[in-house]
């Protein structure tokens, strides 16, 4: 039996995004000690940078087949997303296939956000580290990426779990129902602190979020009169929140390996 874990991603751009799937490798590899670790990218323009940079590009698929050529035949895939949308659909898919075409027992870990606990437990994390300059009162807006799928409705479920802890705190996505709009009447504060609800840093966070552009979150923030600060972190750079996804992982290690007995 050969052991692999596959860690997916949409990928990164950004310095700062690849370092951050950097670190959370290296914390990947200090718990599973004995498996080896593989990267996949759910982002075909990414990929295709890379490929460029004679970097490795592989799709879910691709990574999968390659398993399977060096003869892994248990793989944990855990990918580093919000909510069981369409992205993590087909990453299941993808599962799927190499267990019925390759032989391959597969297993996917779940999302960020799958159940209640995960809800409750990513809101407690995302509580504990809100700006450091934040003054009491202040409101904070995290904005996601948001979905049309069903599985978009736990936005709306860690919105209610924060401002359980924080009143002043708000959750909204670039798509779904949680629109800017609706968040914009109830901002109270004279200075809005914006935080990306996304996995690492990249075109979303410093584009569609803190872009000085017309129709980024900062300058339609700031044209209601309000001072926006950016805070520019994503969320696989916060310990709490890294570990929801690492405890998804040992799931799905546990049952792949469980399945050869």
């Amino acid at each position: 039996m050969r052991r692999a874990i596959l860690l997916v991603a949409f990928g990164a751009a950004t310095q700062q995004g690849r370092q951050a799937l950097h670190a959370f490798d290296d914390m990947v590899r200090a718990r599973f000690a004995g498996w080896s670790v593989r990267w996949a990218f759910t982002s075909p323009l990414l990929r295709e940078r890379l490929a460029r940079a004679r970097q490795k590009s592989d799709s879910v698929r691709k990574a999968l087949t390659r398993l399977n050529f060096e003869r892994y035949d248990r793989v944990a895939l855990q990918p580093l997303q919000t909510i069981a949308g369409a992205e993590h659909e087909e990453v299941c898919a993808a599962a799927d296939e190499a267990a019925r075409t390759l032989g391959m027992r597969c297993r996917v870990g779940a999302p960020l956000l799958a159940t209640a606990q995960d809800v409750a437990e990513a809101a407690r994390a995302l509580a504990g580290q809100l700006p450091v300059g934040r003054k009491p009162g202040e409101d904070v807006v995290l904005m996601g990426h948001g979905a049309r799928h069903a599985g978009g409705a736990r936005y709306a479920d860690l919105a209610e779990a924060l401002q359980r802890l924080d009143p002043r705190l708000h959750v909204g996505t670039m798509g779904g129902v949680l629109a800017l709009e609706s968040i914009l009447p109830r901002l109270t504060s004279g200075r809005v602190w914006l935080m990306p609800l996304l996995s690492v840093v990249g075109q979303h966070a410093l584009r569609d979020m803190a872009g000085e552009g017309a129709l980024s979150w900062r300058s339609r923030i700031a044209g209601h009169d309000r001072e926006c600060l950016p805070v520019l972190k994503g969320l696989a750079e916060y310990p709490g929140v890294a570990e929801i996804w690492l405890r998804h992982l040992e799931r799905a290690a546990a049952d792949a390996v469980a399945e050869s007995r």
